[in-house]
């Protein structure tokens, strides 16, 4: 495998953009200028289906060293996932079954791979090493580390300290991890800032088995789309990878004004001359914060997608979003308005009112017609406002609206529903 040695300027820019700390520097330095290829460990817990934006800016530096001749090992941590990595947690979260965690997986590994390049990644699963563990070997992991070394992880230390519970499975999460690191002969594990405490644990852990410790390569965390906490799922300021175009393009169209040369640094490839010019131009006031999200959002949307994609996205954003125009394709749900009670989607109807006219439960249409992964986030978004229903708002409290056919419901700035006559399609 040829690798390719990067020049100074390259070098820096694989030791800066986007990242929080290197450790050790030096040493990783000397091993990308020593021409052999590295091993470049990254392990994802397949808890959840989908990746986010926060997940990419690890991905996107991985991505960088892989065109340099550097092999990714892509480990599936199908064992810790059914643990669940404390980390930021109050407390002990549930176990997910196996079964969850290989479905997970595989979207995982579809999602992963609009980033990386799959020729140059190794995938690993930890259960080619873990599903032969018995318990001396849990015994014999163990031993190398105390309690008092495990405390010493922030999110432990508080818990702790708090008196809250921390299960002796939480505190092995750490060691599995680490474990993955001797098992491949990993050169350097690449993580967030949240995870220093179980990366350096593998270094620890590689040095007592007689391999060389991996360096520690720590990416900033992205801040989330509401501007305050990192990017999470849980918390809803995410953007998926796999979220269609222009869910994508709007969503980063949301994001702060104060994000945006974050987001322009940490999650595209615009020179860092550029970066300097769109931070002058913001401290000066001397452009529209919109005209640089709108180039952001099209340059993550054409990353993860294409050209095409992005000029669609942003032609759908301008029609729906500012010109306040209902898109040309939409969302649909089949009401039948002769037997409302007994027809298509009759469990959303609440009651008839005129022949052409029904009352409907306006979160069970939202859920149904898929514009809401849940009747609790159609009920979040009914409480903000989110909700339109031929034009006019609705508040929190109005769960019943009447439609008739050709009722749009507008679901925040840029999902639509038109509702049709199954009827009259008949």
């Amino acid at each position: 495998m040829t690798v390719t040695v990067p020049d100074d300027a390259l070098l820096q820019s694989i030791l800066r953009r986007g990242v929080s700390e290197v450790i050790v520097e030096a040493e990783f330095i000397r091993m990308l200028r020593s021409g052999r290829p590295l091993r470049l460990k990254q392990g994802f817990d397949p808890s959840a289906p989908d990746i986010h934006l926060g997940h990419v800016v690890g991905l996107r530096k991985l991505r960088q060293l892989q065109d340099l001749g550097h092999t990714v090992v892509l480990i599936v941590g199908d064992w810790t996932a059914q643990i669940g990595d404390p980390s930021e947690r109050a407390g002990t979260r549930p176990m997910l079954s196996a079964e969850e965690v290989a479905a997970n997986a595989e979207t995982y590994l579809q999602q992963f791979f609009k980033i990386v390049d799959r020729d140059k990644t190794e995938v690993r699963r930890q259960t080619e090493w873990f599903d032969g563990f018995d318990l001396g070997d849990v015994i014999r992991l163990t031993r190398r580390f105390t309690v008092a070394q495990l405390l010493r992880r922030d999110d432990f230390a508080k818990r702790y300290a708090g008196e809250q519970p921390i299960a002796v499975t939480e505190l092995l999460y750490p060691l599995l991890q680490a474990y993955d690191s001797v098992m491949v002969r990993a050169d350097v594990e690449f993580g967030g800032t949240d995870q220093r405490f179980n990366n350096l644990l593998g270094r620890e852990l590689q040095t007592m088995e007689g391999q060389a410790p991996q360096q520690v390569f720590l990416v900033s965390l992205l801040v989330g789309t509401d501007g305050v906490q990192k990017m999470s799922k849980s918390l809803g300021n995410y953007i998926g990878v796999a979220e269609p175009p222009e869910e994508i393009y709007g969503k980063s169209m949301s994001i702060p004004d104060s994000l945006i040369l974050t987001y322009f640094e940490l999650l595209t490839d615009v020179p860092d001359a550029e970066l300097t010019e769109i931070r002058r131009l913001l401290e000066t006031h001397d452009v529209n914060p919109m005209e640089l999200k709108q180039r952001m959002a099209r340059e993550l949307v054409a990353q993860l997608y294409d050209a095409g994609a992005a000029r669609s996205a942003e032609e759908r954003f301008e029609r729906t979003v500012q010109r306040k125009e209902p898109p040309d394709s939409m969302a649909s749900i089949e009401l039948s308005f002769l037997q409302p009670l007994g027809g298509p989607n009759s469990d959303v109807v609440v009651r008839p009112l005129f022949s052409d006219e029904v009352e409907v439960n306006i979160v069970k249409i939202i859920v149904k017609a898929k514009q809401a992964t849940s009747s609790s986030d159609a009920r979040r978004l009914l409480n903000q406002g989110a909700i339109r229903v031929g034009g006019h708002q609705l508040d929190g409290g109005q769960m019943t609206v009447p439609v008739k056919p050709g009722t749009i419901i507008r679901v925040g700035g840029r999902r639509y529903i038109r509702v049709e006559d199954s009827d009259a399609l008949m």
